[in-house]
């Protein structure tokens, strides 16, 4: 004889499907925020490195700029 489930068998099935659907959905999330914040430190990391450049090129521009002789000369 075969039983027929309940209401509460049924419920019960639909919460564990849908509590599995949320598991792999934060873990998705997960990643993707884990993802971008290397992204992140990569992106300030190569700001950093460009900003200490661009310095040094000024600098040496300026002091390049002052012990030339102007072209009129």
């Amino acid at each position: 004889m075969e039983t027929r489930p309940n209401a509460f068998d049924i419920k019960h099935n639909e919460l564990e499907i849908k509590l599995c659907y949320a598991e792999d959905l934060l873990e998705t999330l997960n990643l993707t925020v884990y993802r971008q914040q290397e992204q992140i430190k990569n992106l300030q990391q190569q700001l950093a490195l460009l900003t200490r450049q661009f310095d040094e090129m000024a600098r040496s521009g300026a002091r390049e700029s002052g012990e030339e002789t102007p072209p009129h000369y």
